[in-house]
């Protein structure tokens, strides 16, 4: 069995379609979840605390909730796929075993996941999209630009997300990721409020967290306003995705293959 890291794009693509054609029998209740969600967060904290915000950071409060929304949408729904489903197809359903049994390695089947993970993302930031520019949020094209950063977030979280399913032994497992990792990225990294609002000390804190860079590229691409430090926001987000990637596939060849 090889050992490199470097997956075999081909079979990395198969098991990408493999989860895509499951997904498909599941094609009308997600796509509610996805048009609908947004729209109660826009809807109800959008257009509810914006009657009494007004404009928050030169934009009015609905697409500062918008694009913030945007990034945590993606951060929820890579960690939760790279964990829960993720987990589901090695443990209980023991489908890596049979994937395995093919020409398909272990590195192959983690850069599947991923980037199957990115593109539920793409999917569901697609919708939200769409939903805010109808409630009126979105305000220049440049916010197509926002496509491919909510892929690179959707690999950034599913990176991480990976090595917690190598190390768990349950789903319960999880709850500590939940808690401890994304409910603080959640409210602490501009989500709802802007990060210059925080104390000092947590705010050089939030900055070594993946959320605010995504939340950092996605806001000025929604409300149009000037990008800045877009390099060091992509590499943050490509690091995490590079390293998580790297860590899951040495963790997951040792539970299945010694």
């Amino acid at each position: 069995m090889a050992t490199t890291l470097f997956p075999q794009w081909r079979s990395a693509a198969q098991v990408w379609r493999r989860n895509s054609l499951v997904w498909r029998r599941l094609l009308g209740p997600s796509l509610v979840i996805n048009f609908g969600e947004p729209f109660l967060y826009l809807l109800g904290l959008g257009y509810g605390l914006g009657l009494f915000i007004g404009n928050m950071m030169d934009m009015p409060y609905l697409t500062f909730l918008a694009s913030g929304v945007l990034a945590s949408s993606a951060m929820n729904t890579a960690s939760f796929e790279a964990m829960f489903s993720v987990y589901t197809r090695m443990v209980p359903q023991r489908t890596y075993e049979a994937i395995l049994a093919t020409p398909v390695e272990i590195q192959d089947v983690l850069a599947g996941e991923m980037f199957w993970c990115a593109t539920k993302c793409l999917i569901n930031g697609t919708a939200i999209l769409i939903v805010a520019t109808l409630l009126g949020a979105v305000h220049d094209w440049h916010a197509l630009f926002a496509i491919p950063v909510i892929f690179l977030t959707g690999l950034c979280f599913a990176g991480p997300a990976m090595i917690m399913t190598a190390r768990a032994q349950g789903y319960d497992f999880f709850n500590y990721y939940v808690t401890l990792l994304l409910t603080p990225m959640f409210i602490l990294s501009g989500v709802f409020y802007p990060v210059s609002s925080l104390p000092p000390a947590l705010q050089v804190l939030v900055q070594w967290l993946p959320l605010s860079h995504a939340v950092d590229l996605l806001r000025p691409l929604v409300s149009g306003q000037p990008l800045s430090d877009v390099a060091l926001h992509l590499v943050v987000l490509a690091s995490y995705a590079l390293v998580g990637y790297v860590i899951a596939v040495r963790l997951v060849r040792r539970r299945l293959l010694v």
